[in-house]
């Protein structure tokens, strides 16, 4: 005979649960609201035309000029370059995982695709500095010391596991009986895997590009040491950047008092960011909606 659960461990387990909800979503306002406050009291300074559309990035230096352009450029340079690493190789090594590889092979390559996953940042950043860098200045030699290639390089390297594995699991929920009858059909191995299980899965992978773009975006160790702290308005990645991430690593690292405009800066360029991510995953959101399938 079952022995029911006590009425008094259900109503106890169910108060720990809101408690971690409430938590959770607490922290979350806290957050925004500190960011919002202290982003207002920068632009009671600052006008946001300026802040948005200003060429020149200088907070610590005299002149000071508060144009935020730089540091989205350097950003954005370091989520193109890591994007164009990452996407297609971890999308073709999941395709080949999940279509070709044999089990053995497949439990091998895999723990070994996600040992790149646990390796800190730092690391990433000294062996770009160390081994990618060199590499690039013996092929172009006009690449600067700190560049946002050799940055853009590593970041991608970083978030390739998160690429491939995701977008592995988004095709082994594929059902098979439709790679059965594709094949019953009589359509290729590749037939199938582009035109079935690829599409069939495109919800699962668009969600593994938006986490690896959002990890890129606000990936900051690795960034700061190979790309420098110079924040140039410019699209060559051979050029030393700054990013926004490695913007409030620099500021917070200095003594900085609390309650000046420098240090309000640091809460609107995280402002900028926090919106930036939150406009990526709601489109996100909307295009995985828009090719979700389901499947019974």
């Amino acid at each position: 005979m079952k022995t029911r659960t006590p009425r008094y461990l259900e109503n106890s387990l169910q108060a720990v649960f809101f408690m971690c909800a409430a938590i959770s979503a607490v922290t979350t306002v806290a957050v925004i609201g500190i960011l919002a406050v202290e982003t207002w009291g920068f632009l009671q300074q600052i006008s946001l035309v300026e802040f948005l559309f200003g060429t020149r990035w200088s907070p610590l230096l005299h002149p000071k000029s508060y144009g935020l352009l730089p540091l989205l450029a350097g950003t954005t340079l370091i989520v193109v370059g890591a994007s164009l690493v990452a996407l297609p190789v971890g999308l073709a090594s999941a395709i080949f995982l999940s279509e070709y590889a044999s089990e053995r092979t497949r439990n091998i390559l895999k723990p070994v695709l996600e040992v790149l996953a646990g390796i800190p940042t730092v690391v990433y950043g000294f062996f770009a500095l160390t081994f990618v860098t060199p590499l690039l200045r013996i092929v172009l030699p006009d690449t600067h010391v700190f560049n946002a290639a050799s940055a853009a390089i590593v970041v991608g390297i970083m978030v390739l596991p998160m690429v491939a594995s995701l977008c592995d699991d988004a095709f082994r929920a594929v059902p098979d009986n439709l790679r059965e009858g594709a094949y019953s059909l009589g359509a290729t191995s590749f037939e199938v895997t582009t035109r079935i299980v690829v599409p069939a899965g495109l919800s699962g992978v668009f969600a593994a590009f938006v986490l690896a773009i959002s990890r890129a975006i606000g990936e900051t160790m690795a960034v700061t040491l190979a790309a420098g702290a110079t924040p140039n308005l410019t699209m060559n990645p051979l050029e030393s950047i700054q990013t926004m991430t490695a913007y409030i690593v620099q500021v917070s690292l200095g003594d900085t008092p609390a309650g000046t405009l420098t240090y309000q800066t640091l809460f609107a360029v995280a402002s900028v960011l926090f919106l930036v991510t939150l406009c990526l995953n709601i489109a996100a959101n909307m295009i995985m909606k828009r090719f979700q399938e389901v499947y019974e």
